[in-house]
């Protein structure tokens, strides 16, 4: 049997989910999906880069990822609305729920974004075709936003058609569609290519994917190493992986901040250290694991970035004993610039089973420091995060439990906003 993959991806999530709630659940007039609008992060806390645009944004060449103010320097009318995380989290579990529905293969590649295998469901739903506009109908009359949907015979070519003409389309690429839909279109559009791959294409007068697929994979492979042949794979829709609806378990886990303004002492830094530790160790712990490897990650106001790792005698998942390290780390790499922004990241990890070896010169009690962080972390689960705080940040502008997506980001009050 041919295999029947999906992709099916938001239009424009982000706008598109804050357009919804405006428009049916705060009584808004306007769409901000025909506005030329963006979600935008807040300028003061230093988050100020646009996160969606909408349609009619496009023509002013608004770019996800740049900043506002480069944003507004192209369209100096562009509406900006403040990102609301909690919002798109909901909105995120609903569009899983309707796809799960179709299927028990489901994949969530990202909030806005999923593989769903459909092989053998014509029976149920109907032709391919049929059981996707089935899919975008529903979405968009249940939840009220669009989608777009990619049908291949895998994954890679799934994503590439629905990523064609936008939005509330379906699209076909199948293996013998490759040569008439992907093959003309620029190289840059092919999954993978990015601009520096682009670039490098570019001097060796490969322009567009078919170029690209019809160049001899050992000549790729001399200019880009083993990320030549996987893009000489692509453009041939060559792609083996599968919809994995479960999913892998985590390498590591780290969380980092950009700090609203710049740290220039050492004590500061070491609180927001303090504050990423608390995450980073709640995460581990709730995954049941323990790190080997502690690695923090520091960025100047300059933008430049540096980095330092070290190995543990002994893989941990206690708060206060990340932070020792990340401190350690931190004194050996900081070179006295002002931050902006600091991260902890662990890898190497373990299972949660003890294995601690016994030190003779090191009298901390371990096992007491582990029953007090897995005392705080069900008094937090019950209560919520701010239920204990750690003295030290009473009267801190630092978040006690920094990192991730900011609290700013995660809830907006809409009396302080205007909804048109």
């Amino acid at each position: 049997m041919n295999k029947v993959i999906y992709h099916i991806d938001v239009n424009s999530a982000f706008l598109s989910w804050e357009a919804v709630y405006r428009l049916y659940h705060l009584g808004g007039q306007a769409d901000l999906r025909e506005e030329v609008a963006a979600v935008g992060g807040d300028m003061a806390m230093r988050h100020g880069i646009i996160l969606a645009k909408s349609i009619p944004a496009r023509k002013y060449h608004i770019q996800t990822g740049e900043s506002i103010v480069e944003a507004r320097q192209k369209c100096p009318h562009l509406k900006i609305v403040p990102p609301n995380y909690g919002l798109y989290e909901k909105c995120s579990r609903a569009f899983m729920e309707i796809l799960r529905s179709y299927s028990p293969e489901v994949e969530q590649y990202s909030i806005d974004e999923a593989f769903a295998d459909m092989t053998g469901t014509q029976c149920l739903w109907g032709e391919p075709l049929v059981a996707a506009d089935r899919i975008r109908n529903q979405i968009k009359n249940e939840l009220g936003f669009t989608v777009n949907i990619g049908i291949s015979e895998n994954k890679l070519l799934a994503k590439m058609a629905s990523d064609f003409k936008k939005p509330d389309r379906v699209h076909t690429l199948w293996k013998q569609e490759i040569r008439e839909k992907m093959w003309p279109l620029p190289v840059e559009n092919l999954f993978f290519v990015g601009r520096a791959t682009a670039k490098k294409l570019y001097t060796l007068g490969i322009r567009t994917i078919g170029e690209l697929a019809q160049t001899d994979p050992h000549i790729l492979r001399s200019h880009l190493k083993k990320h030549g042949e996987v893009i000489w794979n692509f453009a041939n829709g060559y792609d083996v992986s599968i919809v994995q609806s479960v999913p892998q378990a985590n390498k590591g886990y780290g969380n980092s901040t950009t700090i609203a303004f710049d740290v220039t002492d050492p004590s500061t830094a070491k609180l927001v250290l303090l504050a990423l530790a608390e995450t980073v160790g709640t995460r581990l712990r709730a995954a049941g694991v323990r790190a080997e490897v502690i690695a923090i990650g520091i960025k100047s106001h300059d933008l430049q970035y540096a980095s330092r790792q070290m190995t543990l005698h002994n893989a941990t998942n206690i708060t206060i004993e990340i932070h020792r390290c990340a401190c350690q780390l931190f004194d050996s790499l900081w070179d006295g610039s002002p931050i902006r922004h600091l991260g902890i990241h662990t890898s190497r990890l373990k299972d949660g089973m003890d294995m601690r070896q016994i030190d003779m010169f090191d009298t901390t009690d371990y096992e007491k420091l582990e029953k007090m962080d897995a005392a705080i972390d069900r008094i937090r689960k019950r209560y919520g995060n701010d239920s204990v705080k750690r003295a030290v940040f009473i009267g801190s502008r630092i978040d006690h439990m920094s990192g991730g997506i900011s609290r700013e980001k995660r809830t907006v009050d809409y009396k302080k906003v205007k909804v048109e």
